[in-house]
């Protein structure tokens, strides 16, 4: 969507108090946003075995919800204990070399947007996003393109997934996406260097989506009917089979030169043909109508199926 058809069609809404946004806080509200988020904390305590863990942990998520330019563990340990010695070292212990499971932290999240949010006929969304880098030393990271810079650039790529509901939305899992350059022979010092397992098979985004959305609906913590996704994955058969296999519907974006029927046309099953070789696999019968592109298809569809497309959207 383009930046002006982006702001034409989001009106300016004042929040749901009816007042306007200010970033004027009294120390009251500084304090009472201070105590939910040590709340907010506590319940991941038990994912910490000792509680040095659970207090470096504190640290580091205040560090990342600062607005300091530069959120590494040096700027952002100096920002909030000053020049306390050893707590940068600690610090890198805990995030590098510290003994907690990051998948047992990550359920113990999906479990609480299950109970804050979850319905059953909520949508996981999936999409990558790029984080631009300016060195070489990053794990994954690659000239590669970059969402976030619209252009192919230095960085490392992610994909995540996102789950929305009547309720609410919230981040699900994410995978790192290891660039295809990182699997020939110059690059397994560097392999070593950012700790990567020395068996890791190159995956690609939309594999990586769906071993995400598999693991979903195998632990089935977080109730979820729908899967969404642009392009990048749409295009990709054997994600969109992988996401049907599980018994999960999907609302995927295409490019407009896709051919589809409108109707499924017959198919011929493997078998003997009447000349040559036995076919192995289906195929779409000779006298079938020819797959038309998408974009032909919807510009001969009347205005009123896309008011209704919209108005169904609307209701849920």
């Amino acid at each position: 969507m383009s930046k002006k058809s982006s702001s034409s069609r989001r009106p300016n809404k004042r929040p749901a108090s009816g007042r306007r946004p200010t970033s004027k806080l009294a120390i009251g509200d500084i304090e009472a946003i201070s105590d939910e988020l040590k709340a907010y904390h506590r319940l991941f305590h038990s994912v910490f075995q000792r509680r040095e863990q659970r207090y470096w942990s504190l640290v580091y998520l205040c560090g990342q919800l600062s607005d300091l330019e530069r959120k590494t563990i040096e700027p952002m340990v100096l920002a909030l204990l000053g020049p306390e010695p050893n707590a940068v070292r600690a610090v890198e212990h805990f995030i590098s070399q510290g003994a907690w499971d990051t998948s047992a932290l990550i359920q113990r999240y999906q479990e609480l947007v299950a109970e804050w949010l979850g319905d059953p006929h909520g949508v996981v969304i999936v999409d990558g996003s790029g984080f631009p880098k300016q060195g070489l030393n990053s794990v994954g990271v690659a000239h590669q393109y970059c969402g976030a810079l619209g252009k192919l650039a230095n960085c490392q790529e992610g994909v995540f997934a996102v789950y929305a509901s009547p309720s609410g939305y919230a981040f699900l899992d994410a995978r790192l996406y290891v660039h295809e350059d990182w699997f020939d022979e110059t690059h397994r010092e560097r392999w070593k260097k950012c700790g990567l397992p020395a068996d890791l098979p190159f995956r690609t985004e939309p594999e990586l989506a769906l071993d995400m959305v598999r693991d979903l609906a195998q632990q089935d913590v977080v109730p979820f009917q729908w899967v969404t996704c642009d392009e990048h994955f749409g295009e990709n058969p054997a994600f969109l089979n992988g996401i049907s296999a599980l018994g999960k519907w999907y609302l995927a974006e295409v490019p407009c030169n896709t051919r589809a029927w409108l109707r499924t046309p017959r198919v011929e099953l493997p078998g003997p043909g009447l000349l040559g070789r036995p076919r192995t696999r289906p195929r779409v019968a000779k006298n079938a109508p020819r797959a038309r592109e998408l974009r032909d298809m919807a510009a001969n569809l009347p205005r009123s199926a896309f008011n209704h497309c919209q108005r169904q959207t609307e209701i849920w």
